[in-house]
């Protein structure tokens, strides 16, 4: 393998950083946030959650706190005491489920109410912070738009979370008469988190994730979203969904995007997140060794093994010669 072979092999695929144009990429994406702000037709879907930066908690409340990530579910128990400062109790952590098998509705909600269940006589307010686009509803509800990550539970999209888990549980023998669950995405809970930890604070903030996977989150004020019928003044978080920023993508990205399970969704997410980086460079080592990049010898050793993941490739970088 010659340096400059994998540089040409870089640039013929627009894999080098020379390729990108940060500016033209910067007003894109103001383009796109834009147009769904407006109801246009977008790659960002720019969903108004109903929610604003400047709720507070009170002392000695307790909210069960569920979270539904990219690879976990956890649930626990958050008391805030006279400081306000978040006491965490009873955590737990299972597997997220529709990771390892796609599971039908029924599943996924038995799922979830199997974790609520011990702390269901802890508090009336439920916060669930779903890592997932969904349409927020003006009573803070949340309905699946699609699943990222490889997360696979068809039958969950258009479903309204709050109101399914509640009625799992309520099949349980549970009094839910008084309960109140509150959707939200894992990027604005990251912006409220953030708000909180400065208050008082006299800039603005964001919540930016970029874990399994990506997204956005900020406050837009609501005269400027025209997609909604919404007259209460003031300002509100936009989920951004940036994960789906449709670029104009090299043959690479775009050969790996046929190898998901949602190719003609969350472009932007594939090309920079955890849950992709691993696989999206074994298969760009894979048409390397293609095109005679490597050795024979390289070759062999690399076809016997599984996809790679996001961590093995990191901790190679990290510790190259730990074998």
């Amino acid at each position: 393998m010659v340096a400059n072979d994998v540089y040409s092999f870089l640039e013929k695929y627009k894999l080098n950083a020379e390729s990108v144009d940060f500016e033209k990429v910067l007003d894109f994406f103001f383009n796109q946030m834009e147009k769904g702000l407006d109801g246009k037709d977008s790659s960002l879907e720019m969903i108004p959650t109903y929610a604003t930066d400047t709720e507070n908690a009170k002392p000695g409340q307790s909210v069960i706190v569920l979270d539904a990530g990219g690879t976990n579910f956890r649930t626990c128990l958050v008391t805030f005491d006279e400081e306000l400062k978040p006491i965490i109790s009873d955590f737990k952590k299972v597997g997220m489920p529709g990771v390892k098998a796609e599971v039908s509705a029924k599943e996924f909600f038995s799922v979830l109410a199997d974790n609520v269940e011990r702390l269901i006589d802890k508090s009336d307010n439920i916060g669930f912070c779903f890592s997932y686009a969904a349409t927020i509803t003006p009573e803070h509800d949340g309905i699946p738009i699609v699943f990222s990550k490889e997360v696979k539970a068809p039958e969950v999209i258009g479903k309204p979370i709050g109101k399914a888990l509640l009625a799992e549980l309520a099949s349980r023998g549970y009094d839910v008469s008084k309960k109140k669950i509150s959707i939200v995405n894992d990027t604005v809970a990251t912006l409220l988190a953030t708000k909180a930890g400065y208050n008082g604070y006299n800039s603005g903030c964001i919540g930016f994730i970029l874990g399994t996977g990506t997204n956005t989150a900020y406050c837009e004020m609501n005269e400027n979203i025209a997609k909604i019928d919404y007259e209460e003044e003031g300002a509100q978080i936009i989920n951004v969904e940036s994960g789906g920023l449709k670029l104009k993508l090299g043959e690479m990205d775009e050969g790996f995007l046929q190898t998901t399970k949602n190719p003609n969704s969350y472009f932007f997410e594939k090309m920079i997140s955890g849950a992709y980086l691993g696989a999206f460079s074994h298969y760009v080592i894979g048409k390397a060794i293609e095109e005679e990049i490597f050795s024979d010898a390289f070759a062999t050793r690399f076809n016997a093994i599984p996809t790679l993941t996001t961590t093995e490739m990191s901790n190679y970088l990290e510790m190259p010669h730990n074998t």
